[in-house]
């Protein structure tokens, strides 16, 4: 699993992309992570055609945020309200609970988070 942090670490070449680029073939995103990076983007005043090209080229394997997912992100706000993790955060989290698989994040503050999902740092 990614997060929004990751992928911008690899599309902006940050610190921590090349860990970003030895998985990307293999990775999947929430929508709402793939939304958050496509506004970061936007942001930036990359031009929309330019940016689903960018993620579209990617081929993520991309996660829908339904229902189940909504609930179950929702159910960690509590526990993850004290290090600000946003709604963009607990997506990824969630679905990485539900898929069973690590998340990859850039985020110090999913350090030590224990939610039943591995988090992997890809900045040290």
């Amino acid at each position: 699993m990614l997060d929004a942090s990751g992928l911008l670490a690899l599309l902006n070449k940050e610190p921590g992309h090349e860990e970003v680029a030895r998985i990307i073939s293999r990775a999947a995103i929430s929508a709402v992570n793939l939304s958050e990076v496509a506004a970061k983007l936007a942001e930036s005043g990359m031009p929309g055609e330019a940016i689903r090209d960018a993620l579209e080229g990617l081929a993520l394997e991309t996660h829908d945020f339904g229902r189940e997912l909504a609930f179950q992100t929702g159910l960690l706000r509590p526990l993850t309200r004290p290090r600000g993790l946003s709604l963009g955060d607990r997506a990824c989290l969630a679905l990485g609970q539900q898929l069973a698989l690590p998340v990859l994040t850039t985020d110090r503050a999913w350090e030590g988070l224990d939610l039943g999902v591995e988090v992997r740092l890809v900045r040290s």
